[in-house]
């Protein structure tokens, strides 16, 4: 019986280490572990293709479109800029440094040594000659940014003439012509001194130094700027591109400037500015912008500069204007371009046609910076037929279905992309939700039978009447029928945009209300400068100029003063409001401000000038290896603070084989970022195998020994 029990322990000790071997061949394992390196095929240009449609113009002074922002910051240079991301924040660039003791006498230290790519350099006349030539030329960015702080709004609507205050009683000190009185010979002397800017010339040196105007030289390097007003946001003011500082010779050598006329010749070849980029080629219908590194940028080889003056680190930029929404899926997905957009709804099908979806998260691709304070409307022109009357304004903004339109912004994960809100003033400001609670008010909401209310007191008061779907009429059977109301956009809209148009006009067709489309460029919408000029819909936004919610917002988009492409697309002209503005802005107890901001509301919500449509965040798509991507509220990115860093990832592959033939039996793929940039397969043993194959060995001791402790109980 013994010698049983023996062999059989003897053969059970065969088969446990024949299935032993058997178990190390077949989980004998390795694992190979993989990096990839995710980088430009070309490091020496980036590409842009995110901006849906080309720039309204070139020319700083003109140019007024939110897609300028880039192109703007990358070749043209202000005293002072907004500080990277944050807004509320300037940084000396052209100044050196600044002071004021009032907010009213502003005076600048301009630098030594800044340069134009030509040789030209910037000195205070510099100053001096910009701010004027943005003022006279009188369109909407010198305009809506410089009324009643360097040029008075009054003397603008009586005579048609942006003048910078004083200077015509700089010009009649200094030459004795009769021009104190007489703005409209101010205008012609002044746009003659621009044309031929002699900054040597005794006379134009003398008037420059006249100490009651707008902009006064000092010195060489010294310019004091006068507000009309004391205004603590005055430096946020000019820390954009209607601040930029140009270069004379070259306004000169192509037109000049000429009072209320646009330089036709720079708005669509552009002039080179003082920044880190230069213009190395414009495509046709500014389809394309290329630049280049500013190769004699005066920052060059200077220390303690702010970083949005830093000179370029990418030499060449590519701006591909108005692609379509396939051509900027491909382009990024596809590693051709570093920077793309595309509206809400296609955001899963961005990512899910990314070439590197397998290596890299959707929001590491993906960058939302937030709500930016803005308005987005559907602009009702209070000054032409039939959006003059009040109550078919109001049918239109209560016959929109609101919560339909929100539901275009519903991201990947399910939440809402954008927000209701009651304009002029975006939410992102305190003062929004302080107005709404003064007032109880609320955004306009969904109420068909009330905008059927107004729909057919509006009829009566404009002799028309409109057929409902059901055959009803409404408003005055004895008038004519409504005509069609064309709702203007600018071309190519986005595929999110068209939508928002779609649902309008699906609802106002439940009101009997025709809705029709009509794409302009934006240079037309340049042309709107009065209300005859302007349609009587125009889907639109508005971006504040800088962070001043009621100065760029309130007032901006329903002060006459700013009608058109200025800002107030609704022509607004309301005499009270009218009579609060002239002060409203330089008030400063803040509660007294408040309450008249309040006041304007109510009455702004009982005229309905705009529909206002949902605010919704910002967010572009930027490669994973593209690095210094910093956004601005009222600057866009800038491209001289953008390079390049490879990004890598880890990949490990886990196969298992035998000795005689590879069997993959499983695959574990693992994801790490790391500084590793050349590309490598090493294969490993795994650590895990040998566990494994150790916990076998265990086991077959464990069972010997239970067996000859068996075994020895027997006998």
């Amino acid at each position: 019986m013994e010698k049983v029990i023996s062999k059989s322990i003897i053969v059970l000790f065969l088969i446990m280490f024949n299935i032993f071997l058997v178990s190390f061949s077949i989980l004998s394992t390795s694992q190979q572990t993989t990096t990839i390196t995710i980088a430009p095929s070309n490091t020496s240009q980036l590409v842009d293709v995110s901006q849906t449609i080309p720039p309204d113009a070139l020319d700083p002074a003109t140019g007024f479109a939110v897609e300028d922002g880039p192109f703007f910051t990358a070749v043209f240079q202000e005293l002072v800029e907004f500080n990277g991301s944050n807004y509320l924040q300037v940084v000396p660039v052209i100044a050196q440094n600044w002071s004021t003791s009032n907010y009213e006498n502003w005076t600048f230290y301009i630098r030594h040594g800044v340069y134009f790519p030509d040789g030209v350099q910037v000195n205070a006349s510099t100053v001096w000659f910009s701010f004027y030539r943005t003022i006279l030329m009188g369109q909407g960015a010198g305009i809506s940014n410089y009324d009643n702080l360097l040029f008075n709004g009054t003397v603008f609507s009586n005579t048609g003439y942006a003048i910078p205050w004083g200077v015509n009683n700089a010009i009649q000190n200094v030459t004795g012509l009769p021009t104190a009185n007489n703005f409209t010979l101010t205008a012609q002397v002044l746009a003659s001194i621009l044309s031929h800017f002699n900054a040597a010339n005794k006379t134009i040196q003398k008037i420059m130094e006249y100490p009651y105007q707008a902009v006064v030289v000092k010195g060489p390097y010294e310019v004091q700027i006068n507000t009309l007003y004391p205004y603590r946001y005055f430096l946020f003011d000019i820390a954009d591109w209607w601040g930029a500082i140009v270069n004379p010779i070259a306004v000169d050598e192509h037109g000049g400037v000429q009072p209320n006329t646009p330089n036709a010749y720079i708005n669509t070849n552009g002039m080179n500015g003082t920044g880190p980029y230069i213009i190395l080629h414009i495509g046709a219908g500014m389809s394309t912008i290329t630049l280049e590194k500013n190769p004699h940028y005066w920052a060059q080889n200077l220390s303690n500069i702010p970083s949005v003056a830093e000179p370029a680190h990418i030499p060449i930029i590519i701006i591909d204007y108005g692609l379509s929404h396939n051509d900027r899926v491909e382009d990024f997905a596809n590693n051709l371009a570093q920077i793309s957009y595309v509206s809400q709804p296609y955001l899963s099908q961005m990512y899910n046609a990314y070439e590197y979806n397998k290596y890299v998260s959707f929001n590491q691709i993906f960058t939302n910076v937030g709500y930016e304070a803005a308005a987005y409307f559907i602009s009702l022109n209070t000054e032409v037929y039939p959006t003059n009357i009040t109550d078919l304004r109001l049918a239109l903004v209560y016959g929109i279905n609101y919560s339909e339109l929100l539901q275009l912004f519903k991201l990947p994960n399910g939440q809402l992309g954008a927000t209701e809100y009651l304009g002029p003033i975006s939410q992102v400001f305190p003062l929004y939700n302080e107005v709404m609670q003064m007032d109880n008010l609320h955004p306009y909401t969904y109420n068909l039978s009330l905008a059927l209310h107004y729909l057919n007191e509006a009829g009566y008061v404009g002799k028309f009447y409109v057929v409902l779907p059901n055959g009803t009429v409404i408003g005055n059977p004895k008038g004519n029928q409504l005509q069609t109301l064309d709702i203007y956009a600018i071309t190519p809209v986005t595929e999110l945009e068209q939508e928002e148009l779609n649902i309008i006009q699906q609802n106002l067709a439940q009101l009997g209300i025709s809705v029709g489309f009509k794409y302009v460029l934006p240079s037309i919408v340049d042309g709107w400068l009065s209300p005859a000029t302007t349609p009587s819909m125009a889907d639109l936004g508005w971006y504040p100029d800088w962070p001043d919610p009621i100065f760029q917002e309130l007032i901006a988009q329903t002060d006459v003063e700013f009608g058109g492409i200025s800002g107030n697309f609704a022509w607004v002209n309301n005499s009270v409001l009218q009579n609060m503005y002239s002060t409203l802005p330089f008030i400063t107890n803040s509660t007294l401000q408040t309450q008249e901001v309040a006041e304007a509301y109510k009455i702004l919500y009982a005229e309905a000038p705009y529909i206002w449509l949902p605010n919704y965040i910002v967010y572009y798509f930027t490669q994973p290896y593209l690095r210094g991507f910093v956004w601005n509220q009222f600057d866009g990115y800038f491209y001289n603070m953008m390079y390049y860093q490879p990004y890598t990832v880890n990949v490990s592959t886990t196969s298992s084989t035998t000795s005689s033939s590879t069997s993959v039996l499983g695959t574990t793929t693992q994801i790490t970022n790391n500084s590793i940039i050349s590309q490598n397969t090493t294969p490993k043993t795994s650590q895990v195998n040998y566990t494994i194959i150790v916990g076998v060995i265990v086991i077959v001791i464990v069972i010997v020994i239970a067996l000859l402790l068996v075994a020895r109980g027997r006998r």
